[in-house]
């Protein structure tokens, strides 16, 4: 297993990682500030359940066999980047509903739990961090490399998604004041939008 100075080590890390602002807390929070406080935490839990698969990759392998493929990188590359940027079109063009005839958001939780996974499994580059990140901590003399993978995993999970959580509440509490104000509401879709489409850009121009 894995040894207690390892884990705290591997805990101060993640602690400063986690908390700064990444495409994870960028999409939590143009999530919930268009959306509400509940669809920035089901982004929120879109973006673990996709760190989830990527912990579980890379424990079977797989991530290391799309990494050693130019082809399968840039395949999922630019797959993730046209999916991003689709939806930053879709809410830049898409037209506001009035606030005060309905105080639901289009966009439901589960649609954006949805949204939020799939962006997250079409990122090579977490795939790329998880699989040169989590081995610096795995000791093979404490033998159960899987196990001591999985763990690391989880808690990076646990912690990516404790910070997303408080971002989706402080940004939802924001959104809320800017659907009661239809002249700041007009232009959320567009900042929203926005952001998907630089996340996608930024993800495409990536390199390995």
């Amino acid at each position: 297993m894995i040894d207690q100075t390892t884990l705290i080590t591997y805990l101060a890390v993640l602690l400063g990682f986690v908390f700064i602002p990444g495409p994870a807390v960028l999409l939590t929070l143009a999530r919930a500030s268009s959306g509400g406080t509940r669809v920035g935490i089901a982004t929120g839990l879109g973006i673990a359940v996709g760190d989830i698969i990527h912990t579980a990759m890379v424990v079977l392998g797989l991530s290391a066999v799309i990494l050693a493929s130019a082809f399968l990188f840039n395949l999922v590359k630019y797959l993730g980047a046209a999916y991003l940027i689709y939806l930053g079109i879709r809410a830049i063009l898409e037209r506001p509903h009035d606030p005060h005839l309905s105080a639901a958001p289009r966009m439901t939780p589960a649609r954006a739990l949805r949204q939020a996974i799939l962006a997250e499994v079409l990122n090579p580059k977490s795939a790329m961090f998880f699989l040169a990140f989590l081995p610096q901590f795995v000791n093979p003399a404490n033998g159960a490399v899987a196990l001591q993978l999985t763990i690391l995993g989880v808690l990076f999970v646990a912690l990516g998604l404790l910070s997303t959580v408080v971002v989706a509440v402080s940004a939802g509490s924001v959104g809320s004041f800017l659907r009661r104000n239809p002249g700041i509401f007009r232009w959320q879709g567009k900042f929203t939008g926005t952001i998907f489409c630089a996340l996608g850009v930024r993800l495409a121009l990536q390199e390995k």
